[in-house]
């Protein structure tokens, strides 16, 4: 495998400022429709992305968790964090994959404090189109109107939704690396402390983004994580933030940089294939959770090993069609042409290791070889960040370094991953 530099910049000019239309906004009290576009305020601070989580049609193929019951007279209480602040908040929940339109009894937003609980005196209730409520069509999407509410970057922050009458099967977030959710029966929406939270999950339900305004002049700075399990930080240790997302988050926050980092990984995807369990495929989905969020200046795009090894018996749910070399890169390049029409910048990721993992078997290791020399050597992404390179084993390219394992020879631990976002090179973003 070739040697080069972390990350290999090249000359493609993209634009540096472009115009947004603002997009109607799904809320309006019990009645509400819309395409799931972000809205832009304009002259007023641009909603940024504060945190965010791909969708996913409800499944439990690998832990038990409530997407497929669904909920009835449950409070859910949900905590995320930030990467970058703001005076003034926003929550945007999905029912992309509902049979039946969704109604939220009431919502809130607060700072985290432990668990369940949340600090006192920060909890505000939230409301859609100026009422407490809002039902929100099948497949659509809905924002809260902004609230008052001062955050700071990495800092947590816990929603909660109430949800009186039952939902049928629930869209949400398969892996959050975190106990993330927590259930109650009944109202306890305005509830401080967590007592009457019994029930824990490691998925988010319904929430697919936090956005922040205020606090610095409006900018398109964002950036994207958009890929596989491992941009969704499978193998991280639960509760810890050691996403491969999370660590670049730390590190601009820490160079006086803070900025939106969204995660937009979902573990198990393709590029060109959909799976039942894993989401839409790449070039698909590509549009509704990257271009539609606010302020973004820059993706980066780790994915593809799920295509080259999604052919084997190994693969959780079962084979899906092998996908060769040409039809890989193919997929890529929609990517890259999507993100371009839209003036964002793309940096390619190479595919880390896969040698003594499930994946390694036939050919898959000449194919993540031939992809990863193309990433490197096409210039058809604007930049490109070596983490196939900055986790290998020195001795033997092939494989992960095993300080960097997280066991499965597949997926990097938390070495692995701030490896990963100590490769990025800030200036790229």
């Amino acid at each position: 495998m070739r040697s080069t530099n972390s990350i290999r910049r090249t000359g493609v000019a993209l634009l540096a400022t472009a115009t947004l239309v603002a997009l109607p906004v799904v809320g309006t009290g019990d009645l509400a429709g819309g395409s799931g576009a972000a809205a832009v305020e304009y002259n007023g601070g641009a909603w940024r992305g504060g945190w965010a989580a791909s969708p996913q049609a409800p499944t439990s193929p690998f832990a038990p968790n409530w997407s497929e019951q669904g909920f009835s007279n449950h409070t859910v209480r949900q905590v995320i964090r930030v990467s970058t602040g703001g005076t003034k908040a926003r929550i945007e929940l999905s029912n992309r994959y509902g049979k039946t339109p969704l109604r939220i009894t009431g919502a809130t937003v607060a700072r985290t404090d432990k668990g369940a609980t949340v600090q006192a005196g920060s909890l505000r209730r939230l409301s859609f189109g100026k009422g407490r409520s809002v039902t929100i069509p099948a497949g659509g999407t809905a924002f809260s109107d902004g609230v008052p509410f001062k955050v700071e970057a990495l800092e947590s922050v816990t929603v909660t939704l109430y949800l009186a009458g039952p939902t049928g099967p629930a869209t949400f977030h398969h892996f959050a690396s975190a106990v993330a959710s927590y259930r109650a029966q009944g109202d306890h929406r305005s509830d401080s402390d967590g007592a009457a939270f019994k029930e824990t999950s490691e998925s988010w339900y319904y929430l697919s983004g936090v956005e922040v305004s205020g606090g610095r002049a409006a900018r398109r700075d964002g950036v994207v994580a958009f890929g596989d399990s491992i941009t969704d930080g499978v193998g991280s240790t639960a509760n810890t933030n050691n996403r491969y997302p999370d660590k670049l988050a730390e590190r601009l926050a820490a160079a006086g940089q803070a900025r939106s980092v969204l995660n937009h990984g979902i573990g198990g995807n393709q590029v060109v294939n959909d799976t039942t369990w894993a989401g839409e495929k790449g070039i698909a989905r590509f549009k509704k959770d990257v271009l539609s969020e606010p302020g973004v200046g820059t993706v980066i795009v780790l994915e593809g090993i799920n295509d080259i090894g999604g052919s084997s018996p190994a693969f959780p749910g079962g084979p899906t069609p092998e996908v060769s070399v040409n039809q890989l890169i193919e997929g890529h390049r929609s990517l890259i042409r999507q993100a371009h029409a839209r003036g964002i910048k793309v940096i390619g990721a190479t595919l880390t290791p896969i040698k003594g993992s499930f994946y390694d078997i036939s050919d898959n290791e000449a194919r993540r070889d031939a992809v990863n020399d193309w990433i490197r050597t096409s210039g058809e992404y604007d930049a490109v960040v070596d983490f196939d390179r900055a986790v290998s084993d020195p001795g033997d390219r092939d494989r992960i370094l095993p300080a960097y394992d997280s066991g499965d020879h597949l997926h990097p631990g938390d070495s692995g991953y701030r490896a990963m976002a100590e490769a990025l090179d800030l200036d790229t973003l």
